[in-house]
């Protein structure tokens, strides 16, 4: 996969938690209470493209974030 891909979806998933006002570690704990075993370090590592993003991991976050897939892609 490309390692460009992975920095812009990450920096994008960084911008749209900033707007919702979330910090990472507020991120991961809504995420885990939903279910997804991810760690604040794990989500780091995701918003600045060193970690891939797992599908389920997508749906959680448009789910906990309330926002839309597209919001993943601008």
């Amino acid at each position: 996969m490309d390692k460009n891909y992975d920095e812009l979806f990450g920096q994008n998933i960084r911008r749209m938690r900033r707007a919702v006002g979330m910090t990472q570690e507020q991120l991961a704990v809504k995420l885990q209470l939903a279910g997804c075993d991810i760690t604040r370090s794990a989500l780091a590592k995701i918003e600045v493209g060193q970690r891939h993003i797992y599908p389920d991991e997508i749906k959680l976050l448009k789910t906990v974030m309330k926002l839309d897939y597209d919001d993943f892609f601008i």
